[in-house]
């Protein structure tokens, strides 16, 4: 568990992620679970407290060049580091460079924490893909399962051909 006074935290694997932007929204589609979070941008009060939300209920406001993010209404499913419901957590995003992002959050759970903290990592851009969490296994497993596939297939046709059964 981060202790209150951390301030600073590495992030792990599969945790890229790609930002878009419209009129309305900001989109963040994280790689790990692939999940999808839109955004709504501007002065929308949260939803009802009643109202609770896998992901929370998020919104966006640009304070300069940096995109805020403020989320409430969790649902008593997820848990973050043992939050409780009542978790409150802002989020910033500052460009800080053409290819680089600092990412800041503040925790706040009075049922979990004596006080709110806060953690902050760079994030670099990367040009490659985003890859479906659970299949992608450094992109070398699927073509080594379609080839042992296509071995047994080939050993089936042959013994077929025989008429002995395969193995």
């Amino acid at each position: 568990m981060i202790a209150p006074e951390a301030k600073e935290v590495l992030l792990g694997y599969m945790w890229n992620f790609q930002i878009l932007q419209t009129a309305g929204y900001v989109a963040i589609l994280q790689e790990d679970f692939q999940e999808l979070r839109i955004i709504p941008i501007g002065k929308r009060p949260h939803l009802g407290q009643n109202v609770r939300q896998w992901l929370g209920d998020s919104r966006g406001r640009w304070e300069g060049d940096t995109l805020v993010v403020d989320t409430t209404n969790f649902d008593a499913r997820t848990s973050f580091r043992g939050s409780s419901p009542n978790l409150h957590i802002v989020e910033r995003f500052t460009r800080v460079g053409p290819d680089a992002i600092e990412y800041r959050f503040t925790v706040d759970d009075p049922a979990t924490w004596t006080r709110s903290w806060t953690a902050v990592t760079p994030v670099a851009r990367t040009h490659g893909l985003i890859y479906e969490y659970g299949c992608h296994e450094g992109n070398y497993s699927l073509p080594g399962i379609l080839g042992g596939a296509r071995v047994q297939e080939k050993a089936a046709a042959e013994n077929g051909a025989r008429g002995k059964p395969s193995k």
